[in-house]
């Protein structure tokens, strides 16, 4: 099994910065070549964020390009989401997952992922 473990989450203010991190072990972990956040707010489905393949092929929604940041800490174990510029319509619930695939370009669109943390709240107040 994979272990997911968010952090970081809080409520800032509308144009201001939050910096999710993922924990990650297990035994499996070691072969979750794609790693991914994702979100949902209340009332709406979930959405993929953006997910990063290898610790290099990165992908993001078009709603957060140029203002998240995915990144890899593999000595760390760790995924990071670097959030900037947030907007009130950023506000939701912020889930890590990992799995194994077999290219990055299934990577850039992959939903079922096996391995899901419990999630960190943010909240961006206008």
């Amino acid at each position: 099994q994979v272990k997911l473990v968010e952090s970081g989450g809080g409520s800032v203010q509308a144009g201001g910065s939050l910096k999710l991190s993922c924990a990650a072990s297990g035994y499996f972990y070691s072969g979750s070549n794609c790693m991914a956040w994702f979100r949902q707010a209340p009332g709406k489905e979930r959405e993929r964020v953006a997910s990063i393949y290898i610790g290099t092929v990165t992908w993001y929604t078009d709603a957060v390009k140029g203002r998240f940041t995915i990144s890899v800490d593999d000595a760390a174990n760790t995924v990071a989401l670097q959030m900037s510029s947030l907007k009130p319509e950023d506000t939701a619930m912020y889930y890590c997952a990992a799995d194994q695939v077999r290219s990055s370009r299934r990577c850039s669109s992959h939903t079922d992922f096996a391995f899901w943390g419990q999630g960190t709240q943010v909240t961006v107040s206008s």
